[in-house]
């Protein structure tokens, strides 16, 4: 069976978009046969002791599940004492970004490239032993739970009470009824639209959990980042005028022609897709905060060309890429080269990798020196 098929339970990704997504729940048994993980836990045990990796470790006490003070969480970098002190049962450790450290995962997250690059957030792993999770919640955002090592049993509810407990670390509801109950192993996976209440506990010891999740940016964080974005680019230094204005009798109320005068400017905003396009496309290109580039070794242009005509060019695994109407953007910078260069630049993007072959092309020359400063910046690597 293809593997998409395989992967979405006989759904054709166009079929999975109309029924399911962002719409309701989907059990996929054997999703990925054979899937047993990407990590053991001692390795994920030891990604949460990286710096650049954002881990949690969560602590929960089940006589006092119901309090705030019976949660605890823990930011990472950890050590091994940290790990070496937890209690047997009744934690769980939370790796995030795991895409952006092992080429593995990275390959996971592009099995689902049926959904557009720019809502692909991240893989996080779960790790916890027999009992462990954390707490019935809900996610804003797209999610595929991919079962790796062990088992784990997921109930969900499609609830409307979102009460959550007073003063938890965590946004745990306080009143959670289980509507739908299944146990997943290896290879099954569980999809989950926004807002769908659910509660995962690991059945047996290293239980390990992989979730596939996909960002939806609410309104006002959108409204926030494109209002500083046409302050710094687009937004006309323009001043407020009223040179019309009228002796007034109440001087502390903001009267209509104020109001009607500031919506006429802001009218002005460039809410037109030609202009609100790049702003998402450097929006979602963006890297995350804790995302930091190692720069390459210098090496002069000639020696490059030469060494990716040998080897070809692999992106990053934090670079993320994305074009609108034929204008690229890489990690939230814009790129302007040749249109000659763009069937090169879209296979960068969507397979994040040239080929040796396609560094032998004609068309190469118009992407060097573009290509060559972005290697010296971390972006792109030679493939190992």
């Amino acid at each position: 069976m293809h593997q998409a098929l395989t992967l979405l339970n006989g759904l054709s990704p166009a079929q999975f978009m109309a029924d399911y997504w962002q719409k309701k729940p989907l059990l996929i048994r054997g999703a990925m046969p054979g899937f047993e993980g990407l990590l053991s836990p001692s390795e994920l045990a030891g990604l949460a002791c990286e710096a650049e990796v954002p881990a949690r470790l969560i602590q929960f006490d089940p006589e006092r599940m119901q309090q705030g003070e019976g949660w605890q969480v823990r930011q990472g970098p950890f050590d091994d004492e940290d790990f070496t002190s937890l209690p047997e049962r009744h934690w769980t450790l939370l790796v995030q970004g795991v895409n952006h450290v092992l080429p593995e995962a990275q390959a996971l997250l592009s099995q689902f490239n049926f959904v557009p690059n720019a809502r692909l957030d991240d893989v996080m792993v779960s790790y916890a032993p027999a009992g462990g999770g954390v707490g019935p919640h809900i996610d804003s955002y797209d999610v595929f739970l991919l079962q790796g090592a062990g088992h784990r049993r997921w109930r969900i509810s499609q609830q409307t009470d979102l009460r959550l407990i007073a003063d938890a670390p965590l946004r745990i509801l306080s009143h959670f009824e289980c509507e739908q109950e299944w146990v997943l192993a290896p290879g099954d996976m569980l999809y989950l639209p926004p807002n769908v209440a659910h509660w995962g506990i690991a059945e047996d010891d290293d239980c390990m959990t992989y979730s596939i999740g996909f960002r939806s940016p609410a309104a006002r964080e959108l409204a926030i980042e494109f209002l500083e974005a046409c302050r710094q680019e687009s937004m006309p230094d323009e001043l407020y005028r009223d040179p019309g204005l009228q002796p007034v009798q109440d001087a502390a109320a903001i009267d209509a022609q104020m109001v009607n005068n500031v919506a006429e400017m802001l009218r002005r905003l460039p809410w037109q897709p030609e202009q609100l396009g790049p702003f998402l496309a450097k929006y979602f290109s963006e890297p995350k905060a804790y995302v930091m580039f190692s720069p390459n070794r210098k090496l002069g242009a000639e020696k490059f060309l030469q060494r990716a005509q040998q080897s070809g060019l692999a992106m990053d695994l934090q670079t993320q890429m994305l074009h609108w109407q034929g204008q690229y953007f890489i990690n939230g910078e814009a790129v302007n080269l040749p249109a000659a260069a763009g069937d090169l630049l879209n296979k960068l993007a969507n397979q994040r990798v040239l080929t040796a072959l396609d560094c032998q092309t004609a068309a190469i020359q118009a992407l060097l020196p573009w290509l060559h400063g972005v290697y010296l910046a971390g972006y792109l690597h030679f493939p190992d």
